[in-house]
């Protein structure tokens, strides 16, 4: 049930045989009061219940498809990272980012990851599925139970890239605009870049959604092709010029502009004319650069930038291109941070659900 529509869930509830209005019930116990089963829904009929307990759908232990928590990691910031058990037995991890005023997700598209980044340690896994949208869904519900507090954003930068699932994203933020009361702008989609792909998510977006004003954030993190493919080594089937025309393809259609996220590796792609290449790749593109220092995994022998670096590189990505920011590291030591994401336990207090 979770994932599904006010107007879905009315029609289910009368195909059972009840009134239009129960299935009003449930979207509100679903949504806005976080039911994790039938039974606990107290204003359905008893003995309505007790049926439907009795005869679960196929394939999932239950009729609503929230996820069990298996563990919770909370770093000094208060960033909360949680692992959530599939009802086929895998698991995902999704994260609470606070700060002042907002409360951001975190969220999975798959369970690990294909595209094989060389400093995410999602993809040292390799991929196991997609999700499907209430596994979607239920991360942001999960969030707001564990840090007691309705998320404000979200972001698709967990695990899994989220255009190797593109209709089961789209349907999610449909559900959290509509159901659970989000804005677009406050939903941002990252990808690393899947060949044609960008020009149908803008159209589909605008055919499904009716509008696309979510943030589409592409992550670049390198100024040229030699060395993207050296950090991501997927890209060699999408050259960096067809992704960059992708990408005024999809501003074209949607009328949004594109933001760049680069990862800054220290010694490797963070000197000063690496940000001067950069800024001429880009340029022409109304756009806001994200720069995230590399967080550490024990994989690779990657340096994290020096504070210095990170700085010369802001200032000159600036002063050529304009909208620039660099993302704080939240979450560093519970394994929390950008690219740390693996399916595993991690350092910090243990929850149960």
């Amino acid at each position: 049930m979770l994932g599904r529509s006010l107007s879905e869930l009315e029609a289910w509830a009368e195909q059972q045989g009840e009134k239009p209005f129960r299935g009003r019930q449930l979207h509100d116990w679903i949504y806005a009061k976080g039911a994790r089963s039938l039974d606990a829904v107290t204003v359905l009929p008893k003995a309505w219940r007790q049926r439907l307990l009795n005869s679960p759908p196929a394939g999932s232990p239950d009729w609503i498809g929230r996820s069990q928590e298996l563990h919770r990691s909370i770093a000094r910031d208060g960033t909360t990272k949680l692992l959530l058990a599939t009802a086929d037995g895998l698991s995902l991890e999704t994260v609470g980012i606070p700060a002042k005023g907002r409360l951001t997700a975190c969220v999975s598209s798959q369970v690990g990851c294909s595209m094989a980044c060389r400093f995410c340690a999602t993809g040292k896994g390799g991929l196991q599925r997609s999700l499907a949208v209430h596994e979607i869904v239920d991360q942001v519900l999960a969030v707001r139970e564990a840090m007691d507090e309705r998320p404000s954003h979200v972001v698709f930068m967990g695990m899994g890239e989220p255009l190797l699932n593109r209709d089961a994203v789209l349907a999610a933020i449909r559900c959290l605009c509509a159901d659970l009361g989000m804005a677009q702008r406050q939903i941002t989609v990252s990808t690393v870049g899947v060949p044609r792909t960008l020009p149908t998510l803008a159209e589909r977006a605008l055919a499904e959604l009716g509008r696309a004003q979510f943030t589409l954030a592409v992550s670049l993190h390198a100024p040229d092709q030699r060395l993207r493919e050296e950090l991501i080594p997927t890209a060699h089937a999408y050259p960096i010029e067809a992704l960059l025309d992708d990408c005024r393809c999809y501003v074209a259609i949607t009328g949004r502009r594109v933001s760049f996220e680069y990862i800054l590796l220290g010694g490797l792609n963070d000197q000063p004319h690496h940000a001067e290449a950069l800024a001429r790749l880009i340029r022409g593109f109304q756009s806001h650069v994200n720069l995230i220092p590399y967080n550490p995994i024990e994989e690779e022998e990657f340096q994290r930038p020096a504070p210095a670096a990170v700085e010369a590189f802001r200032r000159i990505l600036e002063a050529r291109h304009g909208a620039v920011s660099v993302r704080a590291s939240r979450g560093l030591d519970a394994d929390a941070a950008c690219g740390q994401l693996r399916r595993r336990l991690s350092p910090g207090i243990t929850a149960h659900a």
